[in-house]
């Protein structure tokens, strides 16, 4: 058999695209044979050694003439006349590779030098489009197949090229092939032949982000593929594409809230990455449990963290990727599944935020379909991180236990608030992070060392309420509401603080003040016109302060004080009376606020009495324990209660529901509660009321009418038990009532009626009382009603209620 030298294509010219292709043989010459292994189980073959091998100079101009077809094969053999000379054509067996065919433009096979294994390479990172071979066994090529195949053979094919085994998975080999005059990878991309692939893309070693800079040149300029090839941002401004912001506030572990140099807020989502989540059979525990993803989903604490620390207050580079469009509408209402998202690469001091987050294991890397472009503009840096988490074991790719946050919040909760409140009190300044801002003065905090959530109510002021829901309606916001939530939320939100605690409201919410970077949150807001001070600020130590920042705004005449025209002080007639009014205080400790503003004292002269009363019954009861359930309650009978501290006190029963519900009254404390007849025993004899009577006593304030609307009374009492409860007062009996002796009380320490102050406040309304010597308190308290009114403070916002229809709306003069 003949052996003829090997094949030649005849590419002729290009014009305007592939040129024609014909096949050619030299005529009358006989070529070596190429080496060929011997063929698995086939004994009878072996390897042969090549016989010679002729190179010729590849992609010369040259010209044939035709001598004669062999038919059978259709082969055309025909005299090459080359411009070689002898010397020119040499045996060539030492380079690295021959690329023997070219399947399309980044498929090849390649002869392997110098142990001549014949191999397929796919080119790493990249893929062009490709002939899709139909059933009949034809091929259809796909747009710019044929013209990519070109490019690559007209370049490599029977080239000696140098090819970096990159990759071996699923059987085919990943490569680089590396001519002299460039890289064949990257020249394909630039030139719109063709497209990146994220699978292959890991394993290029010259770089990815060449690759991706290729692409994104034929991208701009539209080339090929890339004709109809339109830019995920191409509809937006520059300066909507790239700006700079400072981060307000970090959602969950994705997501951050910035605020541009206009002034507006703005959503930024992080491209490419996905938050910490639940997933499996997790997503089904607790059910019945209130569900915290903060808290409950492993690793969101640590990522939310993780950014709040690194960004908030701070200005970040923001370059927007892509505008993901809203999910399509849900079937009820038409709302949206999800918001049109902003995402983007945010940068702080040259560091990508989402890599970051992803390097740490705290957020895991979107995978997309490969025609999808809507992605992060660094997706390979990505793509390295998470690799990097993976490989090291960092966060959710951890094997050890994931972390747990057992958060107690208590929000509204009385008793567990109760609990904290010593220690609270005497921690002094405590380490909080702000969680959320419900109004300007109105605060969710976590407390770390405490590892509880509380809300907080700010000391020594009076900020506009914003709007809420009553029985009758939506109330209406109070000016400039809005503007102190905001002012409230750009100086504390998400950043550690620092509080005092300093009493509790009936609703189980902590007051105080909060520090951040040495500025009073409360002064700040009196500072800023957009709160006024609180007569209960009289007892701090900050007194002073908010009162020149008030003075302060008053004078700038803004927000708050936009309207203030200062009145002349009006002459109030001193009456002449003929008799005097008699003030005999007298220490008293408040124990106990009730519902409708009354409230329980006991003496202070008798303090040391009742707590050995107490000392020495608890010794008796420790030394002989009653037998649990011996006790019958009637209604009526005294006893001893054990309280929730588990301590016992002595009660009176005053009414039986059955066994397990019985209502009892602590006669020495005022407060009320309904037990289990087991926390009930028979009051020992030596602790009857005859040896001590009840010490706490029944009061109500004089000169006072309480507002019968019961949020309005709620916010009279919660002033109440933030002043008073459980603080040392001074006591004087104005006059006697059907139920309770009328009062009035002082602080201790500075002297200041409390129920005048409540007056001052418009939290309530003033009892005119005709007796001659209560007039000159009458007067003073009418003074300070008018000052209510004139100020529009609560009961007041709306005006004088009580000129028109006053009983309809539950008002009495």
């Amino acid at each position: 058999m003949k052996h003829y030298i090997s094949t030649h294509i005849d590419l002729g010219q290009p014009r305007g695209g592939p040129p024609p292709e014909r096949q050619i043989n030299l005529s009358n010459i006989r070529a070596g044979a190429l080496a060929r292994r011997a063929v698995q189980g086939q004994p009878d073959t072996k390897d042969t050694p090549d016989e010679w091998l002729l190179i010729f100079q590849m992609h010369s101009e040259f010209c044939f003439q035709a001598q004669s077809k062999y038919t059978r094969y259709s082969y055309t053999f025909s005299i090459v006349y080359s411009g070689f000379s002898e010397n020119q054509i040499t045996l060539s067996s030492f380079v690295l590779s021959i690329i023997e065919h070219v399947r399309d433009g980044s498929m090849l096979r390649a002869l392997l030098l110098p142990d001549y294994y014949l191999v397929t390479v796919m080119l790493s990172g990249i893929k062009c489009p490709t002939f899709k071979r139909e059933a009949d066994g034809s091929e259809t090529p796909e747009p710019f197949a044929a013209e990519a195949k070109f490019f690559t053979e007209s370049r490599l094919l029977q080239r000696d090229v140098q090819i970096i085994l990159e990759s071996c998975p699923n059987q085919v080999i990943l490569g680089t092939i590396l001519h002299p005059n460039g890289n064949i990878t990257e020249l394909l991309l630039k030139e719109g032949f063709a497209r990146c692939v994220d699978w292959s893309m890991a394993v290029y070693t010259q770089g990815a982000e060449k690759l991706r800079a290729a692409e994104r040149s034929a991208k701009e300029r539209k080339v090929r593929i890339w004709k109809d090839y339109v830019a995920p941002t191409a509809n937006l401004d520059q300066k909507d594409r790239q700006f700079v912001a400072k981060v307000m506030q970090v959602m969950n572990a994705d997501a951050i809230v910035v605020k541009l140099n206009s002034g507006e807020y703005k959503t930024i989502h992080l491209s490419s990455i996905r938050p910490p989540r639940l997933e499996g059979e997790e997503k089904n525990k607790d059910k019945d449990k209130r569900f915290r993803p903060l808290y409950d989903i492993p690793y969101m604490f640590e990522a939310r963290e993780f950014l709040r620390k690194k960004l908030i207050g701070k200005k970040v580079n923001v370059t927007v990727d892509y505008i993901r469009a809203a999910t399509s509408a849900m079937e009820t209402g038409g709302i949206p599944a999800f918001p049109e998202r902003t995402c983007a690469t945010v940068t702080i001091g040259g560091i990508n935020i989402a890599e970051a987050l992803v390097s740490k294991g705290l957020a895991t890397v979107i995978r997309y379909r490969q025609d999808d472009d809507q992605r992060s503009s660094h997706y390979d840096e990505l793509l390295a991180a998470e690799a990097r988490a993976i490989k090291n074991g960092k966060g959710l790719h951890s094997k050890k236990e994931v972390p747990i946050h057992r958060v107690a919040d208590i929000s509204g909760e009385t008793q567990k608030a109760k609990q904290f409140l010593p220690f609270l009190q005497r921690a002094g300044r405590s380490e909080a992070v702000v969680e959320y801002v419900f109004s300007g003065s109105r605060l969710k905090l976590y407390m770390p060392k405490e590892t509880c959530l509380i809300t907080f109510l700010l000391a020594g002021i009076e900020c506009p309420r914003g709007s809420r829901n009553m029985p009758g309606g939506m109330q209406v916001a109070e000016p400039y509401s809005e503007e102190a939530t905001i002012f409230t939320k750009e100086l504390v939100l998400q950043r550690e603080v620092e509080v005092e605690v300093e009493s509790m409201d009936k609703a189980g919410n902590f007051i105080g003040w909060l520090h951040i970077e040495g500025v009073n949150l409360s002064v700040a807001l009196v500072d800023n016109a957009l709160s006024k001070v609180h007569f209960t600020a009289e007892r701090s130590s900050y007194y002073k302060t908010l009162l020149s920042a008030e003075e302060t705004a008053r004078q700038s005449k803004e927000k708050l004080w936009a309207n203030y025209e200062e009145k002349p002080k009006e002459e109030v007639a001193q009456l002449t009376e003929e008799k005097e009014r008699v003030a005999k205080y007298r220490a008293v400790y408040v124990t106990e606020i009730t519902d409708g503003l009354h409230f329980y004292a006991q003496d202070v002269e008798t303090g040391t009495k009742l707590e050995s009363l107490m000392e020495s019954m608890r010794g008796e009861i420790a030394a002989q324990p009653p037998v649990e359930g011996s006790f019958a309650p009637r209604r009526g009978d005294f006893c001893i209660a054990k309280f929730g501290d588990g301590e016992w006190y002595r009660a009176r029963v005053e009414k039986v529901e059955s066994p397990a519900k019985v209502h009892v009254f602590y006669i020495d404390y005022g407060n009320r509660e309904i037990l289990s007849s087991t926390r009930l025993a028979a009051l020992p004899p030596a602790f009857s009321t005859r040896t001590l009577p009840p010490q706490a006593t029944e009061y109500t304030f004089a000169f006072i009418q309480v507002p019968q609307d019961e949020d309005a009374r709620t916010d009279a009492v919660d002033s109440m038990v933030r002043d008073i409860q459980n603080t040392q007062c001074l006591l004087n009996v104005e006059y006697s009532g059907a139920v309770c002796p009328h009062v009035t009380l002082q602080f201790t320490d500075s002297k200041d009626d409390v129920g005048l102050g409540l007056v001052k406040e418009g939290l309530v309304m003033v009892d005119v009382r005709k007796e001659k010597h209560l007039q000159k308190m009458v007067t003073e308290y009418l003074n300070g009603q008018e000052s209510a009114k004139s100020a529009r403070l609560n009961i007041w916002r709306y005006g004088d209620f009580r000129d028109d229809d006053a009983d309809e709306f539950g008002y009495r003069r």
